[in-house]
């Protein structure tokens, strides 16, 4: 007989036995279920996923490696004394998934300029995939030929990350959606909304009202309002001269109602701050703002506080200098974990749309 045929075999049991075990079947004792195999758990990183930074953006950088649990990769960036720029990437990339986080804000030319450099390095040693992690796509304004002569620059700077070696893109927040379009390569989009919304939701503001400060923003603050389960209203912009006075008109009911302007970009708070007077001007009891990317130029921290907001909600897709920190009227959201989750569906291949569900 087989051993395995033993461990099949019961013995017999006897009179008493059996008598016993019919008159009290909860006494039977069955044999030990086998354990479970005890797998290990899926590693969250391997060595083959590394994420890199420039200089634009490395605090967001370090809070996206924080949220995955991964180091921030080594990598010397450093300038000649003409200015020319030195990138020298310090690890060993050879068949790895590589993520490089560098939004292209100010000055905007040097930090594309790294991202180019960043990318070709990574690509000359061998990286398996390249993602450029662009929190705040630059030019992206510059989308069209809207005068004789310009050039599309959005479009020309998606065919320098692509010859440089890009593999695929991430991106929050796209001045215009159709900019997706410029790339040859898979383009994720994601959009600071559930973040922002879940920032106003807990202020529980009454009477809400969602503001888009122009036609093309409709989409966006719709979304948004569905979200917040709010009403819709629309500032209407027409220029009277070739200067920057514009006339505002308000479509929409905001008497009485807490505005909430949205928008994806603050430049220099000029649009900002007449659209909020001009709601003021139509009843508003109360305007705040939000936007995803914080520019900031010019006297745009000056306009903020002189005028009627109640206060300025921005994401760090770009960093804050130390005046805007310093501003009471300007407060500053984290997208780190947003974006880490969708680095982690790129890496783990599942899908992004989920987080915005």
């Amino acid at each position: 007989m087989t051993a395995a045929t033993k461990t099949s075999v019961v013995p017999p049991a006897t009179a008493s036995q059996t008598g016993t075990a019919a008159e009290h079947p909860e006494k039977r004792v069955s044999a030990p279920a086998p354990e479970p195999s005890r797998r290990p758990a899926r590693a969250r990183h391997d060595d083959k996923w590394k994420i890199f930074s420039g200089t634009a953006n490395d605090t967001l950088a370090k809070e996206i490696c924080e949220y995955l649990e991964l180091p921030v990769g080594k990598v010397d960036i450093a300038k000649f004394s003409d200015g020319e720029t030195y990138v020298q990437v310090q690890e060993n990339v050879r068949g790895a998934d590589v993520f490089v986080v560098q939004p292209t804000c100010d000055p905007v030319n040097e930090h594309l300029m790294q991202l180019l450099f960043m990318i070709d390095a990574l690509k000359r040693a061998s990286a398996r995939r390249i993602t450029v992690v662009i929190p705040y796509f630059g030019y992206a304004r510059q989308d069209r030929k809207d005068k004789p002569r310009v050039p599309i620059s959005s479009k020309l700077v998606a065919d320098l990350l692509t010859t440089a070696g890009a593999d695929r893109a991430l991106v929050v927040d796209l001045h215009a959606p159709q900019i997706q379009g410029f790339f040859n390569i898979p383009v994720d989009h994601l959009f600071a909304s559930p973040v922002l919304v879940g920032y106003f939701k807990e202020l529980q503001l009454p009477d809400l009202t969602v503001v888009s400060p122009d036609a093309g923003g409709v989409e966006r603050a719709r979304f948004f309002a569905k979200k917040m389960e709010s009403a819709l209203a629309i500032v209407d912009k027409r220029r009277v001269g070739m200067d920057e006075t514009e006339v505002m008109h308000v479509i929409g009911d905001v008497r009485d109602r807490v505005c909430v302007i949205l928008d994806d970009i603050i430049d220099t708070a000029g649009t900002l701050v007449k659209t909020s007077q001009a709601l003021l001007d139509a009843g508003a009891r109360a305007v705040h703002a939000c936007a995803t990317h914080a520019v900031l130029s010019g006297p745009a921290i000056e306009r903020i506080s002189k005028s009627g907001l109640v206060e300025v909600v921005v994401t760090n897709t770009i960093p804050l200098t130390d005046a805007a920190k310093a501003e009471p009227k300007i407060r500053q959201l984290k997208l780190g974990g947003l974006i880490g989750r969708a680095i982690q569906s790129i890496h783990e291949e599942t899908s992004i749309s989920r987080l915005f569900v």
